[in-house]
């Protein structure tokens, strides 16, 4: 009956990191979407020819939700 209990805790854990994962892949896709739709939004009040800002910001969205998923992975 041990082994039973024991395989119960590793299934909890193996979800629980599946679920870490999955929150952090939101996260990412949160501050990439923010990010650019801020860019987008600042082009079309500008009148941009060329949506400079949406690519910058989406840049910078992408490179900080890197940044977060390295932080997280690395605790």
């Amino acid at each position: 009956m041990a082994q039973n209990e024991q395989n119960n805790g590793d299934g909890r854990d193996e979800v629980n990191g599946y679920a870490k994962y999955m929150g952090v892949a939101f996260q990412m896709l949160v501050i990439i979407g923010i990010c650019t739709f801020a860019g987008y939004k600042i082009d079309e009040a500008a009148n941009h020819q060329t949506k400079w800002v949406t690519a910058l910001l989406a840049l910078l969205g992408v490179f900080a939700s890197l940044f977060l998923v390295i932080r997280s992975v690395k605790n």
